[in-house]
């Protein structure tokens, strides 16, 4: 198998208010949501670094389609890494996602490996970890 990850997709519990936290909290990219003419079909995407897209969609929707019941969400099942370019954007990035509504669950602070790191959770407790690694730095787009 050819390692191409294209799209992420999240299950939520409420597609309109995570929407809301992506696009107008953190700022992602997104046309809103999309398939709403097709029951179980509506999504909304996001535009994120090398062509990968974020996707919403609701977890009712996903256990129909894949036949499994819902489930609660494991924050500790999965993390999804934003990497920065400067250590200072950690911070940046820890205020916005306060703003838009994200629980903080770990403060922004150097790692044993020698970068800076934070975490937060978005409404359906998603875990999603802001980083500074200087040895791992991103494009800078």
């Amino acid at each position: 198998m050819k390692p191409l990850i294209s799209v992420l997709t999240l299950g939520v519990a409420d597609l309109e208010r995570s929407l809301a936290f992506y696009r107008d909290g953190l700022g992602l990219p997104t046309t809103g949501i999309i398939g709403r003419e097709f029951e179980h079909g509506a999504v909304a995407f996001f535009d994120l670094s090398g062509g990968l897209k974020l996707a919403l969609w609701a977890q009712a929707d996903i256990a129909h389609d894949t036949g499994l019941p819902v489930q609660p969400i494991s924050p500790t099942a999965l993390t999804i890494g934003h990497n920065v370019v400067r250590r200072e954007d950690v911070d940046q990035g820890l205020r916005a996602a306060a703003r838009a509504g994200a629980k903080i669950i770990k403060s922004a602070q150097d790692t044993f490996y020698g970068g800076y790191a934070a975490y937060f959770a978005d409404p359906d407790g998603h875990l999603w970890e802001i980083v500074w690694n200087p040895d791992l730095l991103p494009p800078d787009d």
